[in-house]
């Protein structure tokens, strides 16, 4: 009975995690494809490519401007990201 209520706990738990990370995601703005279109080449922006680099080696698909940051080692480089731009992330 025991290791059924741990269980059922650790499942809750789960549960909690991934919603509240999600609900995080969803506060983020997001910029349509028009506008971002509009803006390449700008000063004012900064263009992260952030997808997997497994993602990143097999596309034919990258956006010209676009810096590849990997997605692991977040915390090594968001410190350096200019405060005076614009910083636009995409992915997969």
């Amino acid at each position: 009975m025991k290791k059924v209520l741990s269980f059922a706990i650790f499942g809750i738990l789960i549960v909690l995690i991934a919603c509240t990370n999600m609900r995080g995601a969803n506060d983020v703005p997001r910029i349509a494809i028009d506008e971002l279109k509009a803006k390449l080449g700008s000063s004012d922006m900064v263009l992260l490519d952030v997808r997997a680099k497994n993602d990143w080696d097999k596309s034919n698909e990258k956006i010209t401007g676009a810096v590849r940051m990997d997605p692991e080692t977040v915390d090594a480089w968001a410190g350096t990201l200019p405060k005076d731009k614009d910083i636009v992330l995409y992915c997969a």
